[in-house]
């Protein structure tokens, strides 16, 4: 069978707290794609940032977080540095498109994307600005907020002002909450994803231990305000064209935890999922109108899912993931198979459309003679 694409190369690991789940995602991609007949390259970072990569036609080990902490033991070529590794990717009689499976800080905050960028490689999902902007729950919060889009509110503790006043922030997180009428916070790393260091603080003696936990990952902070008795929504959304999305959902997640924490999230079994949610017509209507605005402001392009909270107060956008889970059990790829995709249909989708914005985004290579005099 003859590929329609460039060799695909696929990013998985990498050097953040999600690692071992961007394991997960990255080796489901890269069988979904070689089952499909496309030739697949797979690059393994570890948790150094060092590159290593793996065996033509390798699968890796089923059960990442023991077996790939020795890429060498699995015949892993390596290991190299970023730019070395993207350079000779760059550099490869046969230039890839790059499928970026990472997820956290490195493979969906822009910081890859910018090297791939200035490499002038094709990669998937968005580019460099709308993946920092999607990272960063802060900037994203206060975007939306600001063009009208329901935010459940919060508070931002920065790293320094933690160390230098704890009395005043848990002064200022108390009025907070007396001012929402629940005790209870949400304490998160702004800018890491899969609910790492993330907490439920129930009452004022909890807030102080969250905050340190989500310091460990992060320099800044986010306590959000409890949302009550909320379900936990998602949309699917695929394209590069505003005008031309195709959004799947939303799901639902029944939780086997207190709220979607990392356990929940990927322990097989522990929580339910339905890619169609029990809501009304005008709520999911006003649900993807949303998911489709949401998109559009940060300039996400390629893929996202984006996630929501609905009670009886009615909805609340939460987060975007510009690389959502593409693990066996993610609801982004069971949501996206309702509009007639398999699991690697969607990722040739991705690809396809990844090509595509490469074809129309190429700058011109200037010369000498063109800067101005």
């Amino acid at each position: 069978m003859t590929s329609r694409f460039p060799p695909i190369a696929v990013l998985l690991g990498g050097p953040s707290a999600e690692h071992d789940v961007s394991v997960v995602s990255g080796s489901a991609v890269a069988d979904a794609l070689e089952d499909l007949g496309h030739r697949v390259e797979r690059h393994l970072i570890d948790l150094d940032g060092r590159w290593w990569r793996l065996p033509a036609g390798s699968r890796g080990p089923a059960d990442p977080p023991s077996a790939w902490d020795d890429p060498v033991a699995i015949g892993a070529i390596g290991p190299e540095s970023a730019a070395a590794a993207i350079g000779r990717l760059a550099d490869a009689d046969a230039a890839p498109v790059v499928f970026i499976a990472l997820h956290g800080p490195f493979g969906e905050d822009g910081t890859v994307q910018a090297l791939l960028e200035a490499a002038r490689l094709p990669y998937t999902g968005s580019a460099v600005a709308a993946s920092a902007i999607g990272m960063d729950k802060a900037i994203f919060k206060r975007l939306c907020r600001g063009i009208g889009l329901p935010i459940a509110d919060w508070r931002e503790i920065r790293s320094d002002r933690w160390a230098a006043d704890r009395a005043g922030v848990l002064g200022e997180l108390e009025a907070f909450a007396s001012g929402t009428g629940d005790p209870r916070l949400m304490v998160k790393p702004a800018r890491l994803g899969s609910s790492v260091g993330m907490t439920l603080a129930h009452v004022e003696a909890e807030r102080a231990p969250a905050i340190e936990l989500a310091l460990r990952h992060d320099t800044l902070v986010l306590a959000e305000a409890y949302v009550a008795g909320a379900r936990d929504l998602e949309v699917a959304v695929i394209g590069n064209d505003p005008a031309r999305l195709e959004l799947y959902g939303p799901g639902e997640i029944v939780a086997g935890h207190e709220f979607y924490d990392y356990a929940a999230k990927y322990t097989l079994g522990l929580s339910r999922t339905t890619p169609t949610a029990d809501v009304d017509p005008v709520t999911r209507a006003t649900i993807l109108k949303i998911a489709r605005d949401c998109y559009r402001a940060i300039g996400a392009e390629g893929f996202a899912r984006i996630d929501f909270l609905l009670n009886p107060e009615g909805v609340a956008l939460s987060e975007i993931n510009t690389i959502p889970g593409f693990t066996p059990i993610s609801l982004f790829p069971v949501m996206a198979a309702l509009g007639g995709h398999s699991f690697g249909a969607v990722a040739e989708r991705i690809v396809e459309l990844a090509l595509e914005r490469h074809a129309g985004a190429v700058r011109p290579r200037l010369t000498p003679a063109d800067l101005p005099r």
